[in-house]
């Protein structure tokens, strides 16, 4: 079989090295791919980005399946052109993946539904924003409405900074959000007090298969400090999320989630991710939806999954996941982003890299993201780089092979966190 992934970041290259364990899968071709999906052997990059002309190369080239990792395709609908094409694709449809593409739709639908979340409000008007906050004081949380690569929301500790960010959002957009149908929008929400988890399912319309859980790092620097990212590092399980817990999000989150999406004409195939913020009584309340992995977390929870991919992905395109269980790895995953100089604001790019050689050991591999092959060698493209990501019988073991692998590479300009898991090692 041949499948096709499309992406071409750290998520991206863990699918595709996952999907390429299948006894089944052939090749993984890579859309547009990295510098690592260049150089591993079984995946192919493809110098791709057209929805129609990806599903061109689908039809001719009979691929088996194909794999959506970000978010931005899935908000264009290229899971309808793909359907429409009679092509098997796994992620959710334009209307579904709303619960991402719109903070405002999502907030909206979570309200209906009586599923736990954070108080808040929509705003397209500055001047209204600026009251509501006054009224409410800081902290307190800005999120754009639309796509912002993982980047558009502000918890803002004082209200010059809250102010600061809806200027900014309704305004200047030095984040890039790529705005709603409805034009620039501010979702204002209340600060919510604890610790945060990653809780990914697979749907397939109906049913879900919950991944191991996982907790992300959003903050550049040690400590959690300094602006937010797309992700500094991650690992699984998360200690936070115990079985008392996961049990609520399934029954309380995520069912109902999956519930109101069929009621409302749009039943929900794909990864879906709820961001909890889990209060100090154990209590799972959501900060966000995403319809895809998360990025660094897939890199470690596809790390410790060990069923076939390709054949529970088969299953739920095909709405039969209760034909599937998933088996883990009984071992810590940790995964820590290295990434480019000057990254959040304004990441370098051009830097030669050594010592992040693709080849995987049975306890470590480096995925690429930021990364592009020239002239044959190996440079940083984007803002987060790699993802060195290894399994240890424990968190600290894991966090010491994951940081040996770290120092093992090198690129002007690297930086990292030195603290990735800390909150493990507390509980």
């Amino acid at each position: 079989m041949r499948v096709l992934v499309i992406g071409g970041g750290g998520r991206e290259h863990a699918l595709a090295w996952r999907l390429l364990h299948s006894e089944r899968v052939q090749t993984v071709f890579v859309a547009p791919g990295n510098g690592g999906t260049a150089q591993h052997e079984g995946m192919r990059n493809l110098a791709l980005t057209d929805a129609a002309a990806l599903a061109d190369f689908a039809q001719a080239e009979k691929i088996a399946l194909t794999v959506v990792g970000p978010e931005a395709p899935l908000a264009d609908g290229v899971v309808d052109l793909f359907r429409a094409r009679g092509l098997r694709i796994f992620g959710p449809t334009k209307a579904a993946a709303q619960l991402e593409s719109s903070k405002a739709f999502s907030k909206a639908f979570m309200q209906r539904h009586g599923i736990p979340t954070a108080r808040a409000r929509a705003f397209s008007e500055a001047g209204e924003a600026h009251a509501y906050v006054d009224a409410e004081g800081a902290p307190i949380v800005i999120k754009a409405d639309g796509l912002a690569a993982g980047k558009g929301v502000v918890v803002a500790t004082t209200l010059a900074e809250a102010h600061a960010a809806i200027d900014d959002m309704l305004g200047a957009n030095t984040l890039g959000v790529q705005h709603n149908v409805a034009g620039a929008r501010v979702v204002i929400e209340e600060f919510m007090a604890g610790e945060e988890a990653s809780f990914i399912v697979i749907a397939d319309g109906q049913r879900v298969l919950a991944l191991a859980s996982s907790q992300d790092h959003k903050r550049v620097g040690d400590g959690d400090s300094g602006p937010n990212t797309g992700g500094m590092g991650a690992y699984s399980p998360a200690p936070i999320v115990t079985p008392n817990v996961h049990a609520r999000v399934m029954q309380e989150i995520i069912q109902p989630t999956l519930a109101g999406m069929a009621r409302e004409g749009m039943p929900f195939t794909g990864f879906l991710y709820a961001g909890l913020m889990i209060d100090a009584q154990g209590h799972p309340r959501t900060v966000e939806f995403n319809c895809r992995l998360g990025d660094p977390e897939a890199q470690v929870i596809l790390m410790r999954l060990k069923s076939d991919l390709f054949e529970v992905l088969m299953h739920a395109t095909e709405g039969t996941l209760d034909a599937v269980e998933l088996q883990w790895d009984r071992r810590t995953a940790l995964g820590v982003v290295m990434a480019a100089a000057g990254y959040p604001a304004a990441p370098r790019k051009g830097d030669a890299i050594t010592g992040a050689a693709t080849t995987a050991t049975d306890d470590l591999v480096v995925f690429h993201a930021g990364t592009t092959l020239v002239d044959g060698r190996l440079r940083t493209s984007g803002g987060r780089v790699l993802c060195v990501t290894a399994l240890g019988d424990s968190v600290r073991a894991a966090q010491s092979r994951a940081y040996d692998g770290v120092r093992a590479i090198h690129f002007d300009g690297a930086q990292w966190r030195s603290d990735i898991g800390h909150r493990a090692l507390r509980h």
